[in-house]
């Protein structure tokens, strides 16, 4: 235990510049990211949380003085402790993979827009995602599900489907994955969210942050200051014992744009349902070829999946689905291939 660091506040002076223009200044703030974003968010009370857009999703839910062990597929962790005397302040936490990745997955690989600012013109071109579903599990999924196995999944397409369809199925897929995680954090804590406090680069985005109050069905928030994260560490900072030229208790609060839910709860859930479909599909897609689900097991639903048989006398026998359909493909000794239907699933 010797050998780790001192457990220290995230506000107060720790020791000071010793070299270059910046000599004498005192270092009197200590915050994660994370951390520091939900202070400069002003999340400074039970109940609170807020969102970070980037290249993924990173949720912070504070839940006060209490540590709250999730049961839910998210992470305890502490949020802050702005004093020595101050009381420790925990949150729980959920990250989302894919964010903003899957807008430049858009652009680079699919060549679907030019640049990533091109989604929003593109995306409201359409009124709603035509019936398009994407989970962008590329390297699986993360809180709450933590499944390695998942891969991207696109559900929903028909001969109507267009790359506008595709872009507003893109910024669902952030929504959908953060109420998701808000979902689990309500769960565990107990606490009602009122509102989801938010930053990062695709904040920007008013079409994403409008889907988000209607998918969420909390409003959202973002404040006219979007680095967030700078802030925390500056306000943690300026409030230490010593430099207090900030007093956290009396601080102005951030003008902000609100998005507030235009959409009525049975839609909202009506589309989340969905959603779930669509994660569920993309699940055991990388389970080794023995462990994929066959005939023996009812709960099949991947459509045109392939598992071997024992031939039972064939020289090559396969199984996959077609429709409700469990079919046998046979190569008999006759060298004419057959196909038997062998059973049906629902």
């Amino acid at each position: 235990m010797s050998i780790l660091p001192e457990i220290r506040s995230s506000s107060e002076i720790y020791g000071y510049i010793t070299k270059g223009p910046l000599l004498g200044v005192p270092i009197s703030g200590v915050l994660g990211d994370q951390q520091a974003a939900l202070v400069g968010q002003m999340c400074l009370t039970r109940g609170q949380a807020k969102n970070t857009y980037g290249t993924g999703c990173f949720l912070l839910y504070n839940t006060g003085t209490q540590i709250v062990q999730s049961e839910h597929g998210l992470l305890t962790t502490v949020g802050y402790k702005l004093g020595k005397t101050a009381p420790t302040i925990y949150a729980l936490e959920g990250s989302v993979a894919i964010a903003g990745a899957a807008v430049r997955w858009l652009r680079d690989n699919l060549g679907v827009i030019k640049s990533s600012a091109d989604i929003e013109p593109l995306a409201k071109t359409v009124k709603d995602s035509g019936g398009v579903y994407f989970v962008p599990a590329f390297s699986g999924l993360y809180a709450p599900y933590w499944r390695t196995d998942a891969r991207g999944t696109i559900c929903g397409l028909t001969q109507g489907s267009t790359g506008a369809h595709l872009a507003r199925a893109v910024l669902e897929a952030v929504c959908f994955q953060t109420r998701e995680i808000l979902d689990s954090m309500q769960k565990d804590s107990g606490i009602v969210l009122n509102k989801l406090q938010v930053d990062g680069g695709m904040t920007s985005n008013n079409t994403l942050l409008q889907l988000q109050a209607d998918l969420a069905g909390v409003p959202v928030v973002r404040p006219s200051m979007t680095e967030t994260t700078a802030l925390g560490a500056a306000m943690a900072a300026g409030a230490a014992e010593g430099i207090s030229v900030w007093d956290l208790s009396r601080l102005t609060p951030l003008t902000t744009d609100d998005f507030v839910p235009t959409i009525l709860p049975e839609e909202r859930e009506s589309r989340y349902e969905r959603w779930c479909m669509a994660v569920e599909r993309c699940m055991g897609w990388e389970l080794p070829r023995d462990k994929q689900p066959g005939p023996d097991i009812f709960d099949i639903g991947l459509a045109g999946v392939r598992w071997s048989l024992p031939s039972q006398g064939k020289e090559d026998s396969e199984v996959w689905t077609s429709g409700n359909q469990i079919c046998r493909y046979v190569l008999p000794l006759s060298d004419r291939f057959e196909q038997q239907v062998i059973g049906v699933w629902i």
